[in-house]
């Protein structure tokens, strides 16, 4: 068995946070893990990316080129920068809320991210896209975005393992005062693409 995630975002998303829970979820299922960050200018909103390599079949924590089973995107620009990663046939869990670049090396192009959206959505028909930042505040803080996507990945069966195992590492990994409003930021995620994976239509 081999399962490879990539989870992309910026800075002061909880990308690094994430992929530990998912890592600390599969050991607990009882897989063998592998993990490994690539952290750009965190602090300013930089690119940052999450390899987890679930399974017995791995070589090395890098997930190569053209390997990833599912790519979790906090952002659509980060997602589309690494698409490379994922495999054909693979999945694409993305988070619709759009995060400006801080910085932009003068006479480059605005940042568009309907059209990020629209080449996204013809390219992977079965992309489950939804605006997990916004689910999120309705759940209390828009911190929890991160573990909102983690729901919607658990309840789409997406992940090699049950929702309940993540909601376990919440428990010990989240700090008490903050677990109640990311419990509903999970549960909110899993009510919210019902309908969706029910249908098959993505939003």
């Amino acid at each position: 068995m081999k399962y490879d995630v990539l989870v992309a975002g910026v800075g002061g998303q909880g990308v690094v946070l994430a992929s530990r829970m998912l890592a600390l979820a599969a050991m607990q299922a009882g897989f063998r893990v592998s993990t490994a960050e690539t952290i750009g200018m965190s602090q300013r909103e930089g690119s940052v990316s999450s390899h987890i390599r679930i399974g017995d079949e791995i070589s090395g924590s890098l997930i190569p080129a053209g390997q990833a089973d599912l790519l979790i995107g906090f952002e659509p620009a980060e997602t589309v920068r690494n698409l490379p990663f994922l495999k054909k046939g693979g999945k694409i869990l993305l988070n619709s809320h759009a995060i400006a670049p801080a910085s932009k090396p003068p006479g480059s192009p605005e940042y568009a991210p309907g059209a990020l959206l629209t080449f996204l959505k013809a390219r992977f028909p079965d992309i489950l896209c939804l605006d997990f930042t916004r689910l999120a505040e309705e759940a209390g803080t828009y911190r929890a975005a991160n573990v909102s996507m983690l729901g919607a990945a658990a309840g789409a069966g997406m992940l090699p393992f049950s929702k309940e195992t993540i909601l376990s590492v919440i428990e010990t990994e989240i700090p008490e005062k903050h677990r109640a409003v990311n419990r509903a930021a999970f549960e909110g995620a899993i009510e919210e693409i019902k309908p969706v994976t029910l249908t098959g239509n993505r939003r």
